[in-house]
């Protein structure tokens, strides 16, 4: 599975990170590729790519606040979860995944 995922959470600081290594670390233990963009404090790093949207099988999306640029992935297969769950629980997203 090829995933993108958009962390970020009220503050912009600490979990928004926490997030995006806990469910990259995840990924990559199935074996799954995976691109984390966090919007926090800082803007958006580690910017979702074009070619990394229409390469992407799913797209997990955090909803603690409103992300900039979801629009871009229209059509695609997309799971919403929370930055606590991803933190606390990121294979529950990625089941979300394979089960969607």
């Amino acid at each position: 599975m090829n995933i993108v995922a958009i962390t970020a959470c009220p503050s912009g600081v600490a979990h928004t990170y926490m997030a995006a290594e806990s469910l990259e670390q995840a990924a990559l233990a199935r074996g799954w590729t995976i691109k984390v963009e966090t919007q926090g404090v800082l803007g958006a790093e580690n910017e979702i790519s074009q070619q990394d949207v229409e390469e992407a099988d799913a797209v997990i999306l955090t909803t603690d606040i409103a992300l900039s640029g979801t629009e871009r992935f229209d059509g695609k297969k997309v799971i919403q979860t929370t930055v606590k769950r991803l933190v606390v629980s990121p294979s529950e997203a990625l089941d979300a995944v394979e089960a969607a």
